[in-house]
């Protein structure tokens, strides 16, 4: 079935929610403690864990994120959300998002319409074709 995806390599990422919703409410960088040489397109992966001093965070920051945060009750976890794009690694960001050590930046956020439930893993992770297909039988990729 690899040949399903039209040669085009998908790589995912987990974070933890809210973080995860915060990708498609602009948070444009998207903090780690490694750094990496891949770019291109990006499937962020909510996984099943809830960061709630990072949820805290954004509460306390909505007005300067300018992003209206939702209750707790409604993050999807344990789902491919959407997509990005991944165009630099740096080690310096003017983003009020940029904590380092390194920041991935990111580009053209698209939540898609319907989660696909994956476990996701940590660090990239390779997207098994099966997650792929029922991505693309949504409308998506």
């Amino acid at each position: 079935m690899a040949g399903d995806r039209g040669g085009i390599e998908l790589k995912g990422l987990s974070l933890k929610q809210p973080w995860a919703w915060a990708i498609f409410h602009g948070k444009d960088v998207e903090n780690r403690t490694w750094k990496t040489n891949y770019r291109g397109r990006l499937l962020i992966h909510a996984s099943n864990s809830f960061d709630a001093e990072g949820y805290q965070w954004l509460f306390e920051r909505s007005r300067e994120l300018d992003i209206l945060l939702p209750p707790r009750s409604i993050f999807y976890m344990g789902a491919i959300l959407g997509q990005v794009h991944l165009v630099d690694c740096v080690t310096q960001h003017p983003s009020p998002w940029f904590f380092g050590p390194y920041g991935f930046v990111l580009e053209n956020p698209c939540l898609f319409g319907f989660p696909t439930p994956y476990k996701g893993s940590q660090r990239f992770f390779e997207v098994p074709d099966e997650v792929i297909f029922r991505i693309k039988a949504n409308g998506k990729v």
